[in-house]
């Protein structure tokens, strides 16, 4: 056998009953031309003749072919371990059963393209109205680690990874139960991407799972390049600044999320997944809180929750407290705080203003800069900026002690969408509170419920079970009671099957019961 480099093609114009290489991925199938060059020319225009697209001649005897593939997808070792050598040990007679047992042959040049974008190698043979295929792609995964933004102190330890094979076998191996369904579904007009389901059969809502099929039917983008823009393209409301669909790069959650009910979808080339339905109250639940004492997770879960109203609402009280409610200090605090901001030249308004934002410019540089260079600039710039602008006088000492437990209120919250709009509801709050005072904070608090009772995440209320309220799943809220008191699925997963287990204890009643 030997390989040569191809002739040079002149273009030839094609058929009008046709396509040209750039409707390459419309609906319209694109056969086989007679001429196997008119073949190869026709793939080169679709790549735009780009010079990663390898086109070799191969021939053996009687037999003419060209051997095609990407060089930037695919692996050099695997070409000639799987492919040139058994091609050239064969025979004539032999060639055929080489390539059938082997190959995937293919009819339509439309799968050409497909096929080496995703770092397959193509042969094609003379005299055939098809082709043959075989994945070579360029393996280049990163290991499987815990994901930084998601820690954990006890519990499971792996994260998802960009290649999605991978993700689809950590889900598969954590939750190894026949009933688990992976179901394919692919978006995008130009740049098609490829989406996982993954639930379980006997649980998943079959409702959600066709409305998520119907509103990702329903898009017309070009391309998915990451898994913010579909979730803002299929969430309920993109108006509101709550997250409406739950995301993580923790397996083990995902794993938990699936048994209650609930549908994961998984995106080819991110570490990422997508999680629905999803209420207010899964947004604080963490892995840590299962793996411990339920008394320790409940307080600790409490805590969280109590973080947001300290994070929304302190530093709009303290605003209001300066601008219109000074009566309300017990008389011990009074001359303290008088005297902290008897020569700052700024109201309350603007001097809170100032301190949020510049909080937030030093997250912002910590996360650009790399990790080392990052933690320094976030530790000495809060503690330069804070003691100088006291210094100066241009901020008093008591609006840097709210702007820090604002801070650290936020950023307890453990998942970073929800931390993202709790720190930015801060804002409102504070304009409302400099023009109205504690009137304008109940105003403020009153709007954000009532938007939370009416928001929904795939027909699921999203306040629930307070609004509407059920009071069978409040055990997994606010609180977490002990394992075996979750004998009922959340009501709002809609599952097909709301018992989890019968009696957890039964060894304690029996005990009790000889005794």
């Amino acid at each position: 056998m030997k390989l040569t480099s191809p002739p040079f093609f002149k273009k030839k114009k094609q058929k009008k009953s046709q396509e040209s290489p750039s409707d390459s991925n419309s609906e319209q199938k694109v056969t086989m031309f007679e001429n196997l060059d008119e073949s190869m020319t026709f793939i080169k225009q679709a790549f735009s003749n780009t010079d990663d697209l390898i086109v070799k001649k191969i021939q053996n005897r009687d037999t003419n072919g060209f051997l095609v593939y990407l060089d930037t997808m695919t692996d050099s070792e695997k070409i000639q371990k799987n492919i040139l050598k058994p091609l050239m040990e064969a025979s004539n007679d032999h060639l055929t059963n080489v390539l059938f047992s082997t190959f995937k042959s293919l009819n339509f040049l439309n799968k050409a393209h497909i096929e080496l974008l995703n770092g397959s190698c193509l042969f094609f043979l003379e005299g055939e109205q098809q082709f043959y295929s075989l994945n070579v792609a360029l393996s280049k995964d990163r290991s499987v680690e815990e994901p930084s933004n998601e820690q954990v102190i006890s519990g499971s330890h792996e994260g998802f990874v960009e290649t999605h094979i991978t993700n689809l076998h950590l889900v598969r191996k954590a939750l190894k139960t026949p009933a688990l369904k992976l179901e394919h579904v692919t978006v995008g007009d130009q740049i098609p991407s490829k989406l996982t389901l993954v639930y379980r059969e006997d649980l998943a809502n079959k409702e959600i799972i066709e409305e998520f099929k119907k509103r990702v039917e329903n898009t017309s983008i070009d391309h998915i390049p990451s898994f913010g823009f579909l979730q803002e393209l299929i969430e309920d409301s993109t108006w509101s600044p709550f997250p409406q669909i739950l995301y993580t790069e923790r397996v083990d959650r995902v794993v938990g999320h699936i048994n209650e009910g609930r549908v994961s979808v998984l995106i080819e080339g991110s570490p990422s997944c997508l999680i629905i339905p999803v209420t207010f109250f899964a947004f604080f639940q963490s892995p840590d809180d299962y793996n411990s004492r339920w008394m320790i997770g409940s307080f600790v879960r409490t805590l969280r929750l109590l973080s947001i109203a300290i994070a929304v609402n302190l530093p709009a009280v303290y605003i209001a407290i300066i601008g219109f409610h000074f009566e309300v200090l017990p008389d011990e605090l009074v001359l303290p705080v008088i005297s902290s901001i008897r020569n700052i030249p700024f109201p309350p308004l603007i001097e809170a203003l100032i301190m949020e934002l510049t909080i937030e410019l030093i997250r912002e540089a910590g996360v650009r800069l790399p990790s080392r260079i990052g933690q320094t600039i976030g530790i000495v710039g809060g503690l330069v900026i804070g003691d100088a602008v006291v210094r100066a006088g241009l901020i008093s000492n008591t609006m840097i002690v709210v702007v820090a437990i604002t801070a650290v209120a936020a950023y307890s919250i453990p998942t970073t969408p929800m931390s993202d709009a709790v720190r930015f509801l801060r804002f409102p709050l504070m304009l409302l509170s400099s023009t109205f005072g504690f009137v304008g904070i109940v105003i403020g608090t009153i709007f954000i419920l009532a938007h939370l009772c009416r928001l929904e995440s795939f027909g699921t209320p999203y306040f629930a079970p307070w609004a509407p309220f059920q009071l069978q799943d409040i055990k997994d809220t606010f609180i977490r009671l002990p394992v075996w008191k979750f004998n009922t699925r959340p009501l709002e997963t809609k599952a097909q099957s709301l018992g989890k287990q019968s009696s957890a204890r039964e060894w304690k009643t029996n005990e009790r019961r000889h005794k």
